[in-house]
C-alpha cells in the first residue's frame, strides 16, 4: 500500500512517529549554497515544494543525496532541474505477459508514457534491455518523475504494462546548453522566466 493512503494527516508528523529525524541541509542546485535545514531527506519527494524559512520565493526539491542527507532545491516550479527526458525501469510487467512483438523484433518501439494517473500521455521511444528493464526516451521532458513511481506504457489507448522507475536521466539543467534551449522552447510557458 502506498503512503498516500494514510488519510488526512500531516505527512511529516506521521513519518517522524516511525523514523528518527536525520537532519540535513537544503542545498541550491545552482550554486551549492546551503539554503536551510530539514529533519530528514525521506520527508521529501522530487518536485515537492521545500518550505525553507526566510526565502521569499518558492523552492522545489530536484534531487536527494541519501549518504549526506542533502536535499537539492531549485527556485521556481518550472526550473529545468525538475525536468527529465529519459528514465529506466525495472523489468516491466506486460499485460499480455510478453513484450509487444514489435519491441521483441526491433528492440525499440514508439509508444506513450505516463507516471501519474491524470497526466497527459507523452510520446516516447522504449528500448528493451537484455535484462528485461526498459529505457524510456521521452519526446518532451516531464516534470519530477521519481524513482519508485511506475512508468505506465501505452500503444494508442491500450495499456501495455508498467515498470517501477529505478533511474533518471540527466535533468534538463545538467544536460547541456542545446537541450536547455530546446527545453525553454518546448516546456516553459511564455511568461515563465528561468535561469
Amino acid at each position: 500500500m502506498g503512503i498516500c493512503f494514510i488519510g488526512e494527516r500531516n505527512f511529516e508528523n506521521f513519518i517522524l512517529e516511525y523514523l528518527e529525524p536525520r537532519p540535513g541541509n537544503f542545498v541550491s542546485i545552482e550554486d551549492g549554497k546551503i539554503m536551510g535545514t530539514h529533519k530528514g531527506w525521506f520527508l521529501f519527494t522530487l518536485g515537492q515544494r521545500a518550505r525553507i524559512g526566510g526565502q521569499r520565493d518558492a523552492w522545489f526539491v530536484v534531487d536527494k543525496e541519501i549518504k549526506t542527507g542533502d536535499v537539492f532545491v531549485a527556485p521556481g516550479t518550472c526550473h529545468p532541474a525538475l525536468y527529465r527526458n529519459s528514465l529506466e525501469t525495472d523489468p516491466v510487467h506486460w499485460i499480455a505477459q510478453n513484450p509487444p512483438a514489435e519491441l521483441l523484433r526491433d528492440g525499440v518501439m514508439q509508444c506513450s508514457f505516463r507516471f501519474q494517473h491524470q497526466m497527459p500521455l507523452v510520446q516516447c521511444q522504449i528500448t528493451l534491455n537484455a535484462d528485461s528493464t526498459v529505457l524510456v526516451n521521452l519526446v518532451k521532458p516531464v516534470r519530477a518523475p521519481t524513482p519508485g513511481q511506475y512508468a505506465v506504457l501505452y500503444k494508442d489507448d491500450e495499456c501495455l504494462g508498467s515498470g517501477k522507475i529505478t533511474k533518471l536521466g540527466l535533468s534538463m539543467y545538467k544536460a547541456g546548453e542545446d537541450k536547455l534551449a530546446n527545453f525553454r522552447r518546448s516546456v516553459l510557458p511564455d511568461n515563465e522566466s528561468m535561469p
